[in-house]
């Protein structure tokens, strides 16, 4: 394999992470790691919705709802002395599990603008449920006294928790990246293209839109578990229809269907709201003229730009 200004690129973003901590520690500045920490688990659950929606050409706008459950099943697990974190882990895949499937059921039996007001209808009703439950905190959001108990893996370790967090984005990149290249990952992006082709050929196309779903949802809870334990704090905000927007910004920004573009984008949203909010109060307005700008002048995304900055090898030179 030629090793490309991207590849060397990505690289790149993938070590310096892994390093961050040591600057931390030598630096004294302990919010590093917390802001980086924050990128890694946004990434993941931006990781999670780039299944559904670049490869599966599902946009979801209500994958907030099992970011916040994950948050919610650890909130709630403390507010009664369960502490455990495979427990809670165990919890979160579950219940994102059941409702990603039961949701999923029904939003997917819908296409295009159907779909996209379906789901962000239920992360709504979500929303609304547990603004509603007020012996957890409701509207106000509920305080976790303790972080998630994974043994010799010590959360309240700073440290630790940041590489807990960058190696479960590694390992989830990984086999993102293993699964849109094996069977199931090739029908799901055919099924995108022309799924009437697809039906005519003999595939369940359902069933492989539904697990994708699934998959999706289970993996969004993991990051909303994460950053529970991040913040200790659970809140409603996490289910509403922003965050989810958020989240498509992220894979946009960083480049639909593409392993990299999560994190890439991830990492280019929270930077540029950090940099921006130290310098002015009226971020939000310069954030988003940014966003639109680098969305129309890349077209795919960060990814997308460096792989139009590769040089073109001689097998795709135009043909006479």
């Amino acid at each position: 394999m030629k090793l490309t200004p991207r590849i060397h690129f990505s690289a790149l973003i993938l070590v310096l992470p892994g390093l961050l901590p040591l600057y931390a520690a030598y630096a004294g500045e302990a919010f590093y790691l917390t802001l980086f920490c924050r990128i890694l688990i946004f990434a993941i659950a931006a990781a999670s919705l780039n299944l559904v929606l670049g490869y599966g050409g599902m946009v979801s706008f209500g994958h907030a709802l099992y970011f916040g459950l994950g948050a919610y099943v650890v909130g709630i697990l403390a507010r009664h002395g369960w502490t455990n974190g495979w427990t809670q882990l165990s919890i979160t895949l579950a219940c994102c599990a059941m409702v990603g499937c039961l949701t999923g059921i029904i939003a997917l039996r819908t296409t295009g603008i159907a779909f996209i007001m379906i789901t962000l209808a239920f992360s709504q009703m979500s929303y609304f449920l547990f603004v509603s439950l007020k012996q957890y905190g409701g509207d106000d959001g509920l305080s976790i006294a303790a972080r998630s108990d994974f043994g010799i893996l010590d959360f309240n370790d700073s440290t630790v928790f940041y590489y807990v967090c960058y190696a479960a984005l590694l390992t989830i990149m990984f086999f993102g990246h293993r699964l849109v290249h094996a069977r199931f990952g090739m029908v799901l992006r055919a099924t995108k293209s022309n799924e009437r082709r697809m039906l005519a050929l003999g595939f369940a196309t359902l069933h492989y839109r539904l697990l994708a779903y699934v998959l999706s949802a289970m993996v969004c809870g993991v990051a909303g578990m994460l950053y529970a334990n991040l913040t200790l704090f659970s809140s409603p905000s996490y289910m509403s229809w922003s965050m989810s927007g958020d989240l498509i910004i992220m894979v946009v920004l960083g480049g639909v269907a593409s392993v990299m573009g999560p994190l890439l984008g991830a990492m280019g949203l929270i930077l540029l709201e950090e940099i921006l909010k130290s310098h002015t109060d009226h971020w939000m307005m310069i954030l988003g003229v940014l966003i639109v700008a680098i969305v129309l002048l890349t077209k795919r995304g960060i990814d997308g730009l460096l792989q139009d900055m590769e040089p073109s090898s001689p097998a795709k030179g135009k043909v006479p």
